[in-house]
């Protein structure tokens, strides 16, 4: 199978406030029943954007001006809480391509990373900075290189970091895990030799 290298991300940012915003907050518990994650697209933030009876409450990502954006700006410990695959998952099914944040929780940045999502840090000066670009000029293209370590558009270059083996793996197109195994089939039945068969006892 080919493989998806992930260089660069261009497109509009949508402010997505706050610390510490939770998996939880990211993808509501009822919405875990999906068979599919592709049924989780719409769904991200979900009980953040809407009341009880479907309305809105104005949420960012939800204003016309915001719409069809691919790069989330979020704050401190996104993706903090319990360690639910989904909540990436939605993020990316509902259209998003990379986060930017001051800091990621661990076991959301491992799952973004292993579904091809970069997640980036930026301090806190410099998100500022791409927050009021974003919000004086909603329809500014945003472009994240993996390459540089930047995030860009006509007014600003703003530095951004990132582990090295996970941005390798994205730029090297070998961040999904069930592609790497269907491209080394010999090496799969190498190691399906050495294992030991299973006990019917």
């Amino acid at each position: 199978m080919p493989l998806n290298k992930i260089i660069s991300i261009s497109g509009k940012a949508v402010p997505v406030p706050g610390a510490d915003m939770d998996t939880d907050r990211i993808i509501p518990a009822r919405f875990l029943k999906c068979v599919t994650f592709d049924e989780l697209a719409g769904t991200m933030f979900y009980d953040e954007r809407f009341n009880e009876d479907g309305s809105s409450k104005g949420h960012p990502i939800d204003a016309p001006e915001h719409a069809g954006a691919t790069i989330i700006l979020g704050g401190e410990n996104f993706g903090c809480g319990s360690s639910r695959e989904h909540a990436p998952q939605a993020i990316k099914r509902s259209g998003v391509q990379a986060v930017v944040a001051e800091s990621f929780a661990e076991i959301f940045f491992g799952n973004s990373s292993g579904i091809g999502m970069p997640c980036v840090c930026a301090t806190h000066s410099a998100l500022q900075t791409a927050l009021s670009i974003t919000q004086d000029a909603p329809s500014t293209v945003w472009t994240l290189d993996l390459e540089s370590m930047t995030l860009s558009c006509p007014m600003a270059t703003l530095p951004v970091t990132m582990p090295a083996e996970p941005r390798e793996a994205l730029m090297q197109g070998r961040w999904d895990a069930v592609v790497e195994l269907m491209n080394a089939p010999e090496a799969v039945a190498a190691l399906a030799q050495k294992l030991p068969a299973p006990s019917l006892k």
